[in-house]
């Protein structure tokens, strides 16, 4: 049965601690909806209705576009062992880039992801847990190295022009304002 919270508990905080994965939920009005896997160690909790998660470089930039629109966003993380859980955190996010003066406060907060590129800091406004006894059990093997080997090899210069090129709209051609944001 659904529960719902005001804020994370140290429960709910205990257990995102040891979640691999967390998924990311965003929309506008009138774009598709948008939905990311997330790994590596990219998701922190500032307080019982804060948390942050650091976004690398990928082949889209939704999230950024949807949240500079409407900054709904939802963040689901879902138990693949032990005990099932689903836990979901809704609230409204705030797109930092490297170019804020926000952005080396937030970047101290994780490890120096090679293609780091934008952090969403999410303001909660409800915390919900629901059953997860349909989600399969699976087994973590590791971290993939795939998209950080991608990173180092295209270097900061390379990077930075894969975003100009690859990242500046959304798929329903939402600007995602990454070039003129970066702090070149």
């Amino acid at each position: 049965m659904a529960q719902r919270y005001k804020e994370l508990s140290k429960t709910h905080i205990e257990f995102i601690t040891t979640q691999k994965l967390f998924f990311v939920g965003t929309a506008t009005a009138e774009s598709r909806v948008n939905v990311s896997p997330k790994g590596m160690d990219s998701f922190r909790v500032l307080g019982p209705a804060r948390v942050a998660w650091l976004n690398v470089t990928g082949s889209g930039n939704e999230s950024s576009a949807h949240v500079q629109h409407d900054p709904r966003m939802t963040i689901m993380f879902c138990a693949f062992e032990g005990q099932p859980l689903v836990l979901r955190l809704y609230g409204r996010a705030k797109v930092v880039h490297r170019g804020d003066s926000e952005w080396q406060e937030f970047f101290g907060l994780f490890p120096p992801l090679p293609g780091a590129r934008q952090i969403f800091d999410v303001t909660l406004d409800l915390v919900q847990t629901s059953c997860g006894m349909a989600v399969p059990y699976l087994s973590y093997l590791g971290d993939r190295e795939s998209l950080s080997a991608w990173a180092e090899k295209k270097g900061d210069e390379g990077l930075r022009r894969y975003r100009e090129e690859k990242n500046q709209l959304s798929l329903d051609g939402i600007p995602t304002h990454i070039v003129d944001k970066e702090g070149h």
